[in-house]
């Protein structure tokens, strides 16, 4: 009796631990301060430069050694299309895109049929059937990244921005299942006919074939507002083109019912799954109060994010994400800057945009690209940085802080930190006249180290008594990170 009651509290135990080790190595928010996600048991960012999204739909990409390139530069986030959304070649001005394959490279979930005639060439799809090398090559690439520490987005469906519905798989000229014909702006939509029914069962297979891993979270949609816009809010009056580099644009009600909708079929499907994923709404471009929330959002994601995307919305106490930037040149520091704003206002997640990742080019050296935006080794290490920088910092009781810092004359300043024993600043210089900055903190001594935010190379060390802080000669963009003395 004695014995049996023994080998029991084993297997209770053994199983209790099994189920704890699995939580822990499931992407979640972190309990503590639910403005940052939790994984491995240690709360932190997601930060980098990732591929223009086709590393599984592309056969002939190198995921395997472009997870190698991002782990071994101390990057930590990839983003991936899984079949419902791919280019090509020449769209957006981009050469050289990882999301437009060759005809003979496209690897989408469903297999092909005997009726020739799709856009890309080669035969049509056949949606009652499966492609098994699809998930065969899905399954490996999360699993690789799981390996390396990595945090993959799944990011379900995309805005078709007119052309590229041409070469959907739901098209019905694109398929041998007779889908109903419908204008690329109801796609993604509840007015989009028996394409309802094919989106369902997309979303339901690629959840369950991922349910095992827990280095992932789903997005919905990639920029809902560009097929189905409601409000469109000017927020630079003086560009007379009002283009949308000077807009902010928010999705629509239709959209935002069809993508609760979504969130609904991912959490049914998980409800018998071992693990409970969570999923992200990506809201507008630049920035946006929130004001239409939708069912199961655990994350929320801009483009082209302004710092105040995450100010706006600090409030919901759940992580911000900017998990795509470019559109503003090739320029480094452009880019750099952006990522610091962003996470020093309280962001949990940064992703640039990297075009300089190619097939052939799987270690993001390509350096003659043509595209939007901007991408480079030195500008990973630079983004690098800031993982490391916060990989040293107990994020638990990091907050944005709108008051410790009274006055930064030339300066761009954001702060984070517990009000009580650290603070994190960040200077962005504006100009080259040399200014003490006015803080607010407790009468006492502080120990002060400065970090050249480029490099992350120490500047130099210094004390401050919480009212006044000399700042280094220079005109680097610093971060000072304050100590209490006791």
């Amino acid at each position: 009796m004695i014995l049996r009651v023994i080998f029991l509290s084993i297997i209770v135990t053994y199983q209790f631990t099994k189920i704890c080790v699995g939580q822990s190595q499931l992407l979640q928010i972190d309990a503590k301060n639910q403005h940052y996600l939790n994984y491995n048991s240690k709360p932190q960012l997601l930060i980098s430069s990732s591929e223009h999204y086709g590393a599984v739909i592309n056969k002939a990409f190198d995921y395997k050694q472009y997870l190698e390139t991002l782990s071994k530069e101390g990057l930590n986030y990839v983003r991936i299309y899984t079949g419902s959304y791919i280019e090509k070649v020449g769209d957006f001005g981009i050469q050289r895109n990882t999301l437009a394959p060759a005809s003979s490279n496209i690897l989408l979930p469903w297999k092909r049929s005997d009726s020739t005639g799709f856009f890309l060439g080669g035969n049509k799809f056949d949606l009652s059937k499966w492609d098994d090398d699809f998930f065969k090559r899905l399954k490996d690439f999360v699993s690789l990244a799981k390996e390396k520490q990595v945090i993959v987005e799944v990011t379900l469906f995309s805005s078709y921005y007119g052309n590229a519905w041409k070469y959907c798989p739901f098209n019905p000229s694109s398929n041998i299942n007779n889908t109903d014909n419908k204008p690329a702006t109801l796609i993604n939509t509840l007015y989009n006919g028996n394409i309802i029914k094919e989106q369902e069962k997309y979303v339901r297979k690629i959840v369950r074939e991922l349910n095992d891993f827990g280095n992932l979270y789903f997005e919905i949609q990639n920029e809902p507002w560009a097929d189905q816009v409601d409000t469109i809010i000017v927020k630079n009056d003086y560009d007379i083109e009002k283009k949308w580099t000077s807009s902010i644009q928010v999705a629509s009600i239709a959209s935002l019912n069809w993508q609760s909708k979504v969130s609904q079929w991912i959490k049914d499907e998980e409800k018998s799954l071992k693990n409970k994923h969570l999923i992200s709404q990506n809201i507008s471009n630049f920035q946006y109060p929130i004001a239409d929330k939708i069912d199961n959002i655990s994350i929320y994601n801009f483009h082209y994010s302004l710092p105040t995307a995450v100010s706006e919305n600090y409030y919901l106490n759940r992580p911000i994400g900017n998990n795509e930037t470019g559109f503003a040149g090739k320029e480094d520091f452009v880019y750099r800057r952006q990522a610091w704003r962003f996470i020093m206002a309280g962001g949990a997640l940064f992703n640039h945009l990297d075009y300089s990742f190619s097939v052939g080019k799987e270690k993001g050296i390509d350096s003659t690209y043509k595209s939007p935006g901007g991408g480079s080794p030195k500008l990973r290490a630079q983004l690098g940085v800031i993982k490391k920088v916060f990989d040293k910092i107990d994020l638990t009781d990091l907050y944005a802080d709108r008051t410790s810092l009274v006055a930064s004359p030339g300066y761009l300043s954001y702060t984070l930190s517990n009000n009580k024993s650290n603070w994190i600043i960040y200077l962005e210089s504006m100009g080259i006249r040399q200014q003490d900055i006015i803080l607010n903190l407790p009468s006492s001594k502080y120990q002060v180290e400065w970090i050249d935010a480029k490099t992350g190379n120490q500047l130099t060390k210094s004390t401050t008594d919480g009212k006044l802080l000399k700042v280094p000669n220079g005109n680097k963009d610093k971060l000072a990170i304050i100590k209490s003395g006791k």
